[in-house]
């Protein structure tokens, strides 16, 4: 069973940095593909970014630039800086692992606002 626990959400003023964190259980963390989604509300869940264990990268256009997806293979964590926050960033962001399905964390709340 895959478990991932996130850290690093709060509240912080626009223009601020986040960084987040992701642990994941189990020792296919290696070979997985991670990444971080978020969902505002009233709004669908989306991907913000994704990295491949090749570490092969893939943002959403409206992150581009401001956030960076990052693995550590060797702590089992995946990370996700986000610098140049915009109240549009709030949000909760999830933990995403794909090894033979999908598997979720339980969310961490981002708030970006003065």
């Amino acid at each position: 069973q895959v478990q991932l626990v996130e850290s690093g959400g709060g509240l912080v003023q626009p223009g601020g940095s986040l960084r987040l964190s992701c642990a994941a259980s189990g020792t296919i963390f290696r070979d997985s593909r991670m990444g971080w989604y978020r969902q505002a509300p009233g709004k669908q869940r989306e991907l913000v970014a994704s990295i491949r264990s090749s570490g092969y990268t893939n943002y959403a256009d409206s992150v581009k630039g401001r956030f960076s997806i990052a693995r550590d293979n060797a702590k089992n964590t995946a990370y996700l800086q986000m610098n140049s926050l915009k109240p549009e960033d709030t949000a909760v962001y999830y933990c995403w692992c794909f090894w033979g399905m999908d598997y979720w964390g339980k969310g961490t709340l981002v708030t970006v606002s003065s």
